[in-house]
């Protein structure tokens, strides 16, 4: 399959993988996308958690870790990915449409999940890039609510237009009707842009210097603190590594799905 070649409309079977046909793509801008395929009737997962996603390559399934954008309660499975002209996977992957097939694992699996974390009142969720996707699942869960006062969404990129979802959010996914009426409340996003002007910009750990993060004054404190806070990283290996530095020398502990902590991030894709 050259660069540009489109992927088959259809694949065939393969024994560690369902197919999964594609219902929606949209294109944020020329390296950002999101889109959507049929969720089967026997897929489980947890808001936050990833599953294996690819295509034919050849003779055998091409597949890569994908964090699911859509929360638990949805009948379809969306996903958010970046656009490598020369990837292995997305050069082709980008170039889908509906009603193509996908292959999707059959075993979600992750620790980027509220099990991971003990209670707790503030529930922060960093993240660059692509990294937003698990916390768009968390954040339209109706379960996160139950567990956290406040949920607070960063989102860090490079550009104005990577801003994927930046309308939903900024909304207070005022269209979302299972989450809507507790979203109005407790839910808060802070979208920041670190090469164009914004009105946030810098870098996630500027920003809990200086106070940004903690600015609407319902927050309350204005610095982590490890009996009341919980934070979930997802983004760039450098955020992860400085930001968890920062989070344990204030006493925050990591979690997993065996020993709930203080913070958590995706061991999957940290290098």
């Amino acid at each position: 399959m050259s660069l540009h070649t489109r992927p088959p409309a259809l694949l065939p079977a393969h024994a560690s993988f369902a197919t999964s046909g594609v219902r929606w793509v949209k294109h944020w801008n020329e390296h950002l996308f999101s889109f959507a395929i049929e969720r089967p009737a026997s897929f489980r997962f947890r808001s936050g958690e990833f599953v294996m996603l690819g295509l034919l390559d050849g003779e055998k399934p091409l597949m890569r870790a994908y964090s699911i954008a859509s929360p638990a309660w949805s009948d379809e499975l969306e996903f958010l990915s970046i656009k490598v002209p020369d990837g292995p996977l997305t050069s082709k992957l980008q170039l889908i449409r509906p009603d193509d097939h996908l292959y999707l694992g059959k075993k979600p699996t992750g620790t980027l999940v509220a099990d991971a974390l003990l209670p707790g009142k503030r529930l922060f969720m960093l993240s660059t890039g692509t990294g937003l996707a698990p916390f768009l699942s968390i954040a339209r869960d109706p379960d996160i609510y139950e567990r956290f006062s406040q949920v607070i969404l960063v989102h860090s990129v490079r550009r104005v237009s990577d801003l994927a979802y930046h309308d939903e959010l900024t909304a207070q996914l005022a269209s979302d009707p299972l989450v809507q009426e507790q979203a109005l409340l407790q839910f808060h996003y802070i979208p920041t842009v670190t090469r164009e002007p914004f009105r946030t910009t810098g870098r996630i750990g500027d920003l809990a210097e200086d106070g940004t993060l903690f600015k609407s004054p319902v927050l309350g404190d204005r610095e982590f603190n490890p009996e009341t806070d919980r934070v979930m990283l997802c983004g760039s290996t450098a955020m992860i590594r400085d930001f968890a530095a920062m989070l344990e020398g204030r006493g925050f502990e990591e979690g997993s799905n065996a020993a709930p902590g203080h913070y958590v991030i995706e061991r999957a894709f940290v290098g």
